[in-house]
This record gives structure tokens, sequence and C-alpha cells, in this order.
């Protein structure tokens, strides 16, 4: 097994060059890495014990694959897949395949790693390759955007290498397990780094401009999988150390709220889906023993609904309450917002009853309130008029997605 998972994790970053020297292979080689994802998640799950690597063992750079992992590395593995799909027939060079295969494993990088210096490291190549990503049409617009979260993505990742060290200077070790202990700033510089990486809280805020902005299909990356990176190891942390469990609790109800504030004032559909994010990040930290599930619903979900608001007519709800959409996509976006607003019989209900199961007694009512804003925020997409005319041929079977002359 310990081979396999080296094989597994290296295998994006090899193949990830030769789609760029193979650029007639690029969909069926990227399809090929991300499907490989989704095999291995699954087989974590049947795995009884969690799977553990030592490597410097004087530094305690350390890999952990369990469960949590899984879920996580699932979400990557079908998330990609859906988008590789959406842009099956589209003209993406072979560029934005490699860099979308290299994102994929750096991401799944993040998703095994236990200590602070190789999760630095995976936050920094995968913080390239979306920039890449981001940049990809090269308008001035999408360049700016890219820049602007390249800038915030490294000075996050500045103060929490500083954060490491401090924790390393106290227990000459990386590992996750050396918050334990550590001086208080240490904490602080790395929960900025990752809440910021993460798109959380207050330094979440710069999150719906890049993944408004971005293309439709690299909306759903960053929504689905990108801002889950920093969430992982603020989840991974609070199970290691009981003291942290409290402070992300605690932000997780903060970013529930300060997301819905935001959703349900904006007008612009992409934008509400992006600020949306950030609640529903909270909400996945509200409940770290079970984030991985919430994580996965909420990646599976998300990614659907910017695939599917990619194909609308409008980005502007006022605009798309004045004319009807496609039936066959005002389905896909019922379908998918009822269940990221807790519908029973869908994934989110499970996932929404399974953290309300799991809070804290003092975090209650708060999250029954941010359910039920949730339901508010996407009852605008669900009450969107439908009966339009237009036909837009079908891509993905569970993820509705349609082809539009925006999409692309």
């Amino acid at each position: 097994m310990n081979t396999l998972t080296i094989a597994w994790i290296s295998l994006p970053f090899l193949l990830g060059f030769v789609v760029y020297l193979l650029p007639r292979w690029d969909k069926y080689l990227a399809l090929i890495v991300s499907l490989a994802s989704v095999g291995y998640a699954l087989l974590l799950f049947s795995l009884r014990s969690p799977l553990t690597l030592e490597l410097l063992d004087n530094f305690g750079v350390t890999l952990v694959a369990d469960q949590l992992s899984a879920f996580f590395i699932l979400t990557n593995g079908l998330v990609t897949t859906a988008v590789i799909l959406y842009c099956w027939h589209s003209d993406k060079s072979a560029f934005f395949y490699m860099q979308t295969v290299i994102l994929h494993g750096s991401i799944n990088a993040v998703f095994i790693c236990a200590d602070f210096i190789s999760v630095y490291v995976a936050l920094e190549v995968s913080g390239i390759a979306a920039s890449l990503l981001v940049a990809y049409p090269r308008s001035d617009r999408s360049i700016w955007v890219a820049l602007r979260y390249l800038f915030v993505s490294n000075t996050a990742m500045l103060f929490y290498l500083i954060g490491a060290v401090l924790v390393y200077q106290t227990h000459h070790s990386f590992a996750f397990a050396g918050l334990r202990g550590a001086p208080p700033e240490a904490v602080a510089l790395l929960f900025v780094g990752l809440l910021t990486k993460g798109g959380v809280f207050i330094s979440g805020l710069w999150l719906p401009l890049t993944h408004s902005e971005s293309q439709t299909p690299v909306s759903a990356l960053l929504s689905g999988v990108v801002v889950k990176t920093g969430i992982f190891s603020l989840v991974r942390c609070a199970l290691f150390v009981e003291e942290i469990e409290v402070i992300v609790r605690i932000f997780g109800v903060g970013a529930v709220f300060l997301g819905l504030a935001y959703a349900l004032f904006e007008k612009d559909t992409k934008r509400v889906l992006a600020s949306s994010t950030i609640s529903q990040l909270g909400w996945i930290l509200t409940a770290p023993e079970v984030g991985g599930f919430y994580a996965l619903a909420h990646g599976l979900v998300k990614a659907a609904l910017f695939l599917m608001a990619g194909a609308l007519p409008s980005r502007d709800f006022k605009e798309l309450r004045e004319n009807p959409i496609n039936t066959s996509l005002w389905i896909g976006l019922v379908i998918a917002s009822l269940s990221i607003s807790g519908f029973p019989l869908l994934v989110g209900f499970g996932a929404k009853i399974q953290t309300l199961n799991h809070l804290m007694p003092w975090q209650a009512i708060a999250m029954n309130v941010g359910a039920v804003g949730t339901a508010a925020v996407y009852a605008r997409f669900i009450f969107l008029p439908f009966g339009g005319k237009s036909e837009i041929p079908p891509i993905c079977g569970y993820f509705c997605c349609h082809y539009s002359p925006d999409s692309f």
C-alpha cells in the first residue's frame, strides 16, 4: 500500500508534463489521473487503520492517509472528472489540462500531509497552478485577478511559514501535533495562513471576486476543491489537538454567517455562489469529526452549481427573472440548490444532519439559523422562471451541465 500511495501521489506530476508533450491525449490523460484519485479514495475507505508514511524523521515530515483524507480525495477526483467532461468538446489547450492535472496532484498531496512543511510546499504548488488557470484566457481582467490571487496566497503562506518555523523551534518537529504547547503567536500565524488560503471568515472576502471572474470550469475547481486545502489542514489540526478544536469551531460559525450576509445581497449569480462558499466552508469547520463528509457533499453540489451557472443566459438575477431559462437546466439548478439547502433524500441533507448531530451546545441555535439562511440564498435559484425554448445539449448526466457560448 505504501508503494501504491507513492505511485498515486506521483502520477499527476508525471502525466502533467506528458500531457503537454502529447497534446492529442491531453483530456484522456487528465481523465485517467482524476479517476485514479477516485479509485484510491475508495480503497482508503476499505482500510481499517490509517496508512502512515514517515519521511525525514528528524523533521517530522509525515504522510497520513485515512478516512478523512479519503473524503477530500474523493471530492477532488469527482470534481476534477466533472470539469474535464465539461470541457471535453471545448477548445481548451494542452496547457489547460496540464495545469489542471498538476493542480489536482498538489491538492491530493495536501490531503495526505500531516506536517506543516510538506503542507506548505503542496499549497504553494497548488497556488501557482490555480493562478495560471485563472489567467488562462489571457485577458487583462483575468491576468489581474490571477496576480491578485497569487499575491494574497503567497502573502498568507509567508505568515504560515513563519508559524511553522516557530512550531519547529519549540518541538524540533513540523508535525501537526506540535501545535500542542506551541507559542500563541505560532498558532495565530498558522491560522492566518490557512484561513486565508481556505477563504474562511474575514480572510475569505478575497474569494468571491476570484471565483466569479474566472472561467466557469475554473470556478468549479476553485470552489469545489481548491479552497478545501486550507480547510483540510484546519480540520486535521483540530482533530490532532483538542485545544485547537474550539477555535476552529468558532471560526466556522463566524464564516457561516459572514458568507450568508454577502450572498443574500449579491445580484450576480456567480458572486452569490462564491459568497455562499465562505458560508459552506464554515459548516465543515463547525464539526471537524464529520467535516470530510460535508466537504464531499459541498464539493459535488457547488461544482455542479458553478457549471450550470455558466450555462445561464445571464449572470444578473434581475435579467434571469425576466427571461425563462431552459427547463432541463432549471431542474438541475433546483436539485443542486435543494441539496445544498438540506432537502431530505439528497446528499446535502445527510451532510447537514450529520453536522448538526456533532455540534457543541453553544453552536446548535446559531447553526440552525444558518441552515435557514442557506435555504433563503438558494431559493433565488429555485424560483427562477423556466420554460425557455433554447436548445442546450447536455454533457454530463448527474451534473446536468449544458454548453453555452459563455461557458468556455
